[in-house]
């Protein structure tokens, strides 16, 4: 009988640190984001805010087409407290990135990640399109590899952006 009453307290205790493992979000990693501008700042400084962490490429045609998208996410919740930070790849010249902002007149943040470090910090991104979902006490929520399901991410969004920071 104490053998049977063992096992299943030991059951409970693993099922609850199970529990707490696997519903634990991944803080987002510290890593130094430069603006096209030359402005500097850190993945703490986006706390209090949900943000979107796309890295892109401007020879990535899927990137390209999923921007006009991204714009209406950023007009819609930008009011309620949401960020699109735009990652263009080290591979990406800055000309280029630069040349492709000017003229999209996007309303993102936009980086250089210039030697690779912000790829890196989140997994080692290497394909575009990738996003990342941070809430508002910067843990990654979400990674979404490819073009988002708009309407999913609208619907997370709307979650992340009603619980307190």
């Amino acid at each position: 009988m104490k053998l049977k009453i063992a096992a299943a307290v030991a059951v409970l205790v693993l099922a609850v640190a199970g529990f707490f493992v696997f519903t634990q979000k991944p803080a987002a990693p510290d890593v130094a984001f430069s603006t096209l501008q030359g402005q500097s700042f850190r993945t703490a400084d986006l706390r209090g805010k949900v943000v979107l962490v796309n890295f892109w490429a401007t020879t990535c045609t899927s990137c390209i087409k999923e921007m006009p998208a991204l714009k209406a996410t950023q007009e819609k919740f930008e009011a309620r407290g949401y960020r699109t930070v735009a990652v263009a790849m080290d591979y990406d010249p800055p000309a280029q990135v630069a040349a492709f902002v000017e003229r999209s007149a996007l309303p993102f943040t936009f980086v250089l990640d210039r030697d690779g470090n912000i790829a890196r910090g989140f997994e080692g991104v290497r394909l575009t399109p990738t996003s990342y979902i941070l809430d508002k006490r910067g843990q990654i929520v979400q990674k979404i590899l490819g073009e988002p399901d708009f309407d999913k991410l609208h619907g997370l969004l709307e979650q992340l952006l009603a619980e307190p920071a």
